[in-house]
C-alpha cells in the first residue's frame, strides 16, 4: 500500500518541525516536503505529487487562502487541510469556498491530526464542532443573499448525515447498499439544493442546522 504524501506549508519552523516529526512516526504517511509560504507551496505542486497539503492559513508573500484557491484550480486531487486557530473563523470560510477539504485547530493532539489526514485521504469528512457551527453560519447566510435552498429527499438527508459522520462515497455505497455512481449523483443534487460547492460544507450544513 502506497503512503500518504503530505506537503506541510507555514511559515514557523517549529510548527513544520513539529508536524514532520508527529507525521514521521506513521508507516502510512510520508512528508515529501515542507515550504514557508503559499507561494512555494504552489510552485511545488507543480513538480511534486502531493496527496495532502497541511495549509497555514496566516503567512507573508502569499497567505493560505489565496494558495488553496490556485492549487485546487490546477491540482483537483490534492486535498488541503487548513491549519488554523480559533479565532480565524472568516479565513476559514474563505479557504472552504476555494475547495479546503477541512481545517485541524494547530492546539489539537497528535492523533487527531494524523486521523483527519486519514479519513480526508480516503475522502471522507472531518469537522471540529468548536468551529464548525460559526463557519456554517458565514456559509448559510452568504447563500441567503441570493438564494434560497430546496428541501432535501429522506435519501438525500440520510446521505448528508453519513457525510457528516466521515463517510467516504464508498462507504456511504456499502451502508445504503446503493452503487458508488448513485451516491455520487446524490451529493451532486444535495450541493445544488443547498448551493454549496463541495462536500465539506454538507458536513457542515447538517452539524449548523442539527439534522
Amino acid at each position: 500500500m502506497s503512503k500518504i504524501r503530505v506537503m506541510i506549508v507555514d511559515d514557523q519552523p517549529l510548527v513544520r518541525d513539529g508536524l514532520r516529526m508527529i507525521l514521521s512516526l506513521c508507516s502510512d504517511i510520508e512528508v515529501i516536503l515542507t515550504v514557508s509560504n503559499g507561494e512555494e507551496a504552489v510552485e511545488a505542486c507543480k513538480h511534486n505529487e502531493i496527496d495532502i497539503i497541511l495549509m497555514d492559513i496566516r503567512m507573508p508573500i502569499m497567505d493560505g487562502v489565496k494558495a488553496t484557491k490556485i492549487i485546487k484550480e490546477n491540482n483537483a486531487h490534492t486535498k488541503v487541510i487548513i491549519l488554523t486557530t480559533f479565532n480565524d473563523d472568516e479565513f476559514i470560510f474563505e479557504a472552504l469556498k476555494n475547495g479546503a477539504s477541512s481545517y485541524l485547530l494547530k492546539d489539537m493532539a497528535s492523533e487527531e491530526i494524523v486521523n483527519t489526514i486519514k479519513i480526508i485521504h480516503l475522502g471522507g469528512t472531518v469537522l471540529h464542532n468548536n468551529v464548525a457551527a460559526r463557519v456554517m453560519g458565514k456559509i448559510t447566510g452568504s447563500n441567503e443573499a441570493t438564494q434560497t435552498v430546496q428541501p432535501l429527499t429522506q435519501r438525500e438527508l440520510g446521505i448528508s448525515r453519513l457525510i457528516a459522520e466521515g463517510l467516504s462515497n464508498k462507504d456511504i455505497a456499502g451502508r445504503l447498499f446503493i452503487t458508488e455512481g448513485t451516491v455520487k449523483n446524490h451529493i451532486t443534487n444535495i450541493l445544488s439544493k443547498l448551493n454549496l460547492s463541495h462536500r465539506t460544507q454538507i458536513a457542515l450544513y447538517v452539524v449548523e442546522n442539527k439534522l
